[in-house]
């Protein structure tokens, strides 16, 4: 019963990282902002930074099981 919790956080983890990861790349590709009032190089590198770091985290937690 303990791996259900790493299964859960690893697979919120994953599908957030995985669709802000998506986003940003649809975004880059057709030049339309990711925050308003932000420079796109800016946004573009905070949001990829962040979709890394929460695609490894799922893949932590899917190592603890």
């Amino acid at each position: 019963m303990e791996s259900a919790p790493a299964i859960f956080a690893g697979t919120v983890f994953s599908l957030f990282g995985g669709g802000l990861l998506a986003w940003t790349v649809t975004c880059v590709r057709l030049h339309r902002p990711l925050a308003h009032g932000v420079r796109p190089v800016a946004s573009a590198t905070l949001a990829s930074v962040v979709a890394v770091i929460a695609l490894a985290a799922g893949t932590w937690c899917f190592t603890r099981l």
